[in-house]
C-alpha cells in the first residue's frame, strides 16, 4: 500500500518514468498480461464501460501499485482492470485518477498515464464528468474533446522538454467514434483547477477564449500521454451546464446523478468506439 506519506513520485530526486516502469512490471505481473495494447481513464459516469468492453482478466486496487493513491473521490472506483477485447487486444481500465486539485503534484496526477505508457499501451481514451457552456448540451450529453486549453498554470514536462502539442486529440480517433456516432458532438475543454465550481464569470471568460468544457481533469493527463507516445481520445460527459448557463445552483450530487443517468447508454457508446479503434 502506498499512502500519501510514502508515495515515491513525492521524493524530489525521483524518476517519474522510472516509477512508471515499475508500476507497470507490477500490473504485468498481477495480472498476467505481459503487454497492454490500450488504455481508458473513467471519470465520472463511464464507469460501467470496463464491463460491457470484454472478458475481464484482474481487477487489482490502485492504492497497491506502486505511485498511485487512494482515490479522493465517489464516482471513481480506485481500480485498475485488464480485459481482454473481443478482437484479443488487452485493455487497461484505470479507474483511479488523481485529481490537480488534491495537491498531490502533477506527477501523481499523470502518473497513470505514464504507468499505461509503460505498459506497451498505444493509444489513450481520457475520459470525463463536466459543465457544458452551449445550452444546446443537455446533461447526459457526450462530447468529442477537440482540443484543450489548461488553466491549471501547471505542466507534466519538467525541464527543457518541448513538446508539440498540435494535433494532441487524434483527428483519426475523433473520426472513429463519429463513424460510431455520427451525432457526437465536438468541444474545447477548459481544465480549471478546483475543487470549487467555476463563477459565472469564469465560464464566461472559458467561452470568450474558446472553450466550451470546463471540468477539473484530463488537459494534465493528455500532455503527459502526448509526451509519452500514445494516440488520445478525449470525451467528456456533460453532468451539468456550467455556472451561469444553468439557472440553478451546482452541486455534486447533480454530477453523480447525472452520471448514472447515462451510464449505460454511453458506456455503451464507448465500448463500441473501443472495439472500432
Amino acid at each position: 500500500m502506498h499512502d500519501s506519506t510514502t508515495n515515491p513520485l513525492d521524493a524530489p530526486d525521483a524518476d517519474p518514468f522510472e516509477i512508471a516502469r515499475i508500476a507497470a512490471a507490477e500490473i504485468a505481473e498481477r495480472t498476467g498480461v505481459a503487454q497492454h495494447d490500450i488504455a481508458l481513464t473513467l471519470g465520472s459516469g463511464w464507469g460501467k464501460a470496463a464491463d460491457l468492453l470484454g472478458e475481464t482478466i484482474a481487477t487489482i486496487p490502485a492504492a497497491e501499485i506502486t505511485g498511485f493513491s487512494k482515490p479522493a473521490l465517489e464516482g471513481h472506483v480506485g481500480t485498475l482492470r485488464s480485459v481482454t477485447l473481443p478482437d484479443g487486444r488487452h485493455a487497461l481500465v484505470i479507474g483511479a485518477r488523481t485529481h490537480y486539485y488534491e495537491n498531490h503534484g502533477v506527477r501523481r496526477v499523470v502518473h497513470s498515464v505514464r504507468t499505461a505508457a509503460a505498459t506497451g499501451a498505444k493509444t489513450m481514451i481520457l475520459t470525463n464528468g463536466a459543465g457544458g457552456i452551449r445550452e444546446s448540451w443537455t446533461p447526459g450529453t457526450p462530447v468529442i474533446i477537440s482540443d484543450h486549453i489548461n488553466l491549471t498554470a501547471d505542466s507534466p514536462l519538467e525541464g527543457a522538454t518541448f513538446v508539440d502539442l498540435t494535433d494532441l486529440y487524434s483527428q483519426r480517433l475523433r473520426d472513429v467514434a463519429r463513424t460510431i456516432d455520427p451525432g457526437l458532438d465536438e468541444g474545447v475543454y477548459c481544465q480549471f483547477r478546483g475543487p470549487h465550481y467555476e463563477t459565472p464569470a469564469e465560464v464566461q471568460m472559458a467561452k470568450t477564449i474558446g472553450g466550451h468544457i470546463v471540468g477539473m481533469s484530463t488537459a494534465l493527463e493528455a500532455i503527459a500521454a502526448r509526451q509519452a507516445g500514445m494516440e488520445i481520445l478525449g470525451m467528456s460527459l456533460i453532468t451539468n451546464l456550467a455556472a451561469g448557463i444553468q439557472k440553478t445552483p451546482l452541486s455534486h450530487e447533480e454530477v453523480i446523478d447525472a452520471g448514472r443517468k447515462a451510464e449505460a447508454v454511453i458506456s455503451d457508446l464507448l465500448a463500441r468506439i473501443v472495439g472500432a479503434i
